[in-house]
């Protein structure tokens, strides 16, 4: 008799569960986790601050002699349009906080424009922050300076090449400028005239630190005035190198394919080269407006371009 009660019970419990009430399935989440990564360069804490990402036909931008774009990604997995990452810089010296770009803003649409939340997910506000330091005064890279007709940064000096802005902030020049870039000199106008009519706004010539630790450098081509940025504390190093990047799946195996927006694509070569064979060299951080978030990492010469080595995920104390 005791088998068979024992079989019955079974039986019963197994009925059971499957007579239980079933729960509905779990909904697609479909979000990220908030857009900051933070590391330290010595006693100077760095955040990456992203805004977002863009779909870009780069088979079509990048100026390949070879055509060979689109058989080059696919090495990464990777295809046109390619989602590339808009990536700013947060500087924390300890005495002045330091934003490096914007971001776009609300410029190009729902994908970018995440700046100013991923900042204050971080931890900071655009009141907090002391200094903006621009690379280049394209629109997705200032258009994060201005929030519904108001300064996101109110209490905020703008610092940028004397070049660069002599450049974008002419009237002149706009209307030189063939149709094609006459947004850019608008979006550029937009963006930072409210900083110059407020006096917040200072320019700069030549290679000069700015504040203890962070040096600008004339890295000439992309833009008239395109300047990378030197972080330093102790022994360590990181550079900020703006726009001398966009795709580094073919532009780091082959570094002489530049891109239809550099203004002059020898000259950005030609920088692209320098500082990223002094990267090398010097085994230090370099940081990109484009990489994939949040674009830090160490190059390593390999044949006639250059290995990408990511940084390592870390924890901060």
């Amino acid at each position: 008799m005791t088998r068979p009660i024992r079989t019955v019970a079974l039986a019963a419990v197994i009925a059971a569960l499957f007579a239980a009430p079933a729960f509905a399935a779990a909904p697609f989440a479909k979000t990220q986790g908030q857009g900051f990564f933070r590391t330290m360069i010595g006693d100077i804490e760095v955040t990456a601050v992203s805004d977002g990402t863009v779909d870009l036909p780069v088979d079509t931008l990048l100026q390949d002699k070879k055509a060979n774009t689109d058989a080059t990604l696919a090495k990464s997995f990777l295809k046109s349009p390619l989602e590339t990452s808009d990536n700013t810089y947060l500087i924390n010296t300890g005495s002045k906080l330091v934003l490096v770009d914007t971001g776009a803003g609300v410029l190009f649409g729902p994908t970018l424009g995440k700046m100013l939340a991923n900042l204050k997910a971080s931890g900071y506000t655009p009141e907090q922050v002391d200094e903006i330091y621009i690379t280049h005064m394209h629109p997705d890279h200032v258009g994060g300076l201005m929030t519904s007709g108001q300064r996101t940064f109110p209490n905020a000096v703008v610092r940028a090449a004397r070049m660069e802005s002599d450049y974008w902030l002419s009237e002149s020049n706009m209307s030189k400028a063939d149709a094609s870039k006459k947004g850019m000199f608008q979006g550029a106008m937009a963006s930072l005239n409210p900083y110059v009519q407020a006096g917040k706004y200072k320019a700069f010539e030549g290679d000069i630190e700015l504040v203890p630790g962070v040096t600008a450098h004339a890295d000439k081509g992309h833009t008239p005035g395109h300047t990378t940025y030197f972080v330093e504390s102790g022994k360590q190093k990181l550079q900020l190198v703006g726009d001398l990047i966009h795709v580094a799946a073919v532009q780091m195996d082959n570094p002489t394919i530049t891109i239809s927006f550099d203004n002059d694509s020898r000259a950005a070569y030609a920088s692209r080269k320098k500082q990223f064979d002094a990267a090398a060299k010097g085994g230090y951080l370099i940081a990109g407006a484009h990489l994939p978030f949040p674009g830090m990492g160490h190059l390593q010469v390999q044949g006639k371009g250059y290995r990408w080595i990511p940084v390592n995920y870390t924890r901060m104390p």
